[in-house]
């Protein structure tokens, strides 16, 4: 099942499937590439950024960045 990062609910973990491309390179930094898995931490209310983590490390991203991210989740 594929989701959009920002739809992910907190603990939830997948693969990210694809990047719209004028993102790859700004979140290609924080460690987020096609075919790495992450893991929601946190998502904060009202359109606030989420916690991600990747190899180990928490990044936060703007909502409307996650938006752009999709992720095939771990069954």
């Amino acid at each position: 099942m594929e989701k959009k990062l920002s739809e992910m609910n907190c603990e939830e973990e997948g693969r990210v499937k694809s990047i719209e491309q004028d993102l790859k390179n700004k979140v290609a930094g924080m460690g987020i590439r096609v075919g790495k898995n992450l893991k929601m931490i946190t998502k904060h209310p009202l359109k606030g950024p989420i916690v991600v983590e990747v190899d180990g490390a928490h990044t936060s991203l703007a909502l409307s960045i996650a938006d752009k991210i999709i992720v095939e989740l771990k069954k």
